[in-house]
């Protein structure tokens, strides 16, 4: 919720914008202060318009929400597509639509619905959405561990029940979390204790911020063993067989590319963001925040990309649902690591 309709001249806006006392992703006319009057629609003057960050906000929230849509409407609609890796990406669809629609919902409460309710739970839902978003990337990147250094177990081992029980406890903490603000962890009554996403305070900001890094932090080393053991049976498959070495480097070098890709995208959306909220407060300019939110919130729209739509087994599900027929390429070549 990072910013509110101005109410007076250009001068008092640049006032507020100094010592302002906002909400979660905005800041300007405090809604919880007694001695300030609620602002609405109805009282933004003609010459008022919008922010234009919370248009882009809102407008990345429906390319949030539409990707991931088509993501879940295809994995619930194909019989085949029922393996724990899907159902795994399942999650990380829902929870990216989840955050597409709670950045819509953040746009209407800050121009429609301004009361105090409507705030801490549009909030609760964005801080649920995106810890169930970034848990799911968690659970996945350990899928694909798993099915390396399992590779011969892991089909008997990795059942559907063990999944659907993995996501429900991650999915009832990452709701825990979104429920922390409507529960009293708020700056409501205290503006000073505030982070740079109101009303979310400081201290729970670093928390969620530290837990984040050290997320970060275990994908990485697991990344780092898919590479190593990818390298490794790349080197015995070359041994064995001499004349699949130039393919099988290929394949290895393409999945180390294809993780590369991942933990730089995902360091890239999330880190700096993470950074700002340890070291920054209420008192910081908005501008900064707008700048660190847009690229987090980024990260749910390229995580369909790179997830599900790369995938061929999505992708023929995807041009059958689209155009009735699957291209040639789909029909042969076998599967490799980084096809997933």
């Amino acid at each position: 919720m990072l910013h509110q309709p101005a109410v007076s001249i250009m001068d008092h806006l640049l006032h507020l914008h100094n010592d302002s006392s906002g909400r979660m992703f905005h800041h300007q006319h405090d809604p919880w202060d007694t001695n300030s009057s609620t602002v609405t629609t109805s009282d933004l003057s003609p010459d008022e318009s919008v922010n234009p960050w919370d248009i882009i906000l809102c407008v990345t929230g429906t390319v949030m929400a539409c990707e991931n849509a088509i993501v879940i409407a295809i994995l619930f609609y194909t019989p085949s597509l029922r393996a724990p890796m899907f159902i795994l990406i399942g999650s990380l669809a829902l929870a990216d639509l989840l955050a597409g629609l709670g950045l819509i919902v953040n746009f209407i409460v800050i121009y429609v619905f301004n009361s105090e309710l409507a705030t801490l739970s549009s909030t609760g839902l964005l801080l649920a959405a995106f810890s169930a978003s970034v848990c799911s990337l968690l659970a996945i990147t350990l899928d694909r561990y798993l099915s390396l250094y399992n590779a011969l177990t892991y089909h008997t081992e990795r059942t559907l029940t063990f999944t659907y029980t993995m996501l429900i406890l991650l999915w009832a903490l990452c709701i825990c979390i979104g429920l922390l603000p409507i529960m009293g962890w708020n700056c409501v009554r205290e503006p000073s204790s505030c982070s740079v996403l109101r009303p979310v305070t400081k201290n729970n900001a670093a928390v969620l911020a530290v837990s984040f890094l050290l997320l970060f932090a275990l994908m990485m080393q697991l990344y780092l063993q898919i590479c190593r053991i990818a390298f490794r049976h790349a080197q015995q498959i070359a041994v064995q067989h001499q004349f699949m070495a130039t393919s099988q480097a290929s394949s290895t070098r393409k999945g180390v590319s294809t993780l590369s890709l991942i933990l730089g995208t995902f360091a890239l959306c999330w880190i700096p963001f993470a950074v700002y909220s340890l070291i920054a407060d209420s008192s910081y300019p908005m501008t900064y925040t707008y700048c660190l939110v847009l690229p987090a919130a980024c990260n749910s729209v390229i995580n369909p990309i790179i997830y599900a739509f790369r995938n061929p087994d999505i992708q023929k599900s995807l041009w059958l649902a689209c155009c009735g027929c699957i291209p040639p390429r789909f029909l042969s070549g076998p599967r490799t690591s980084s096809d997933v």
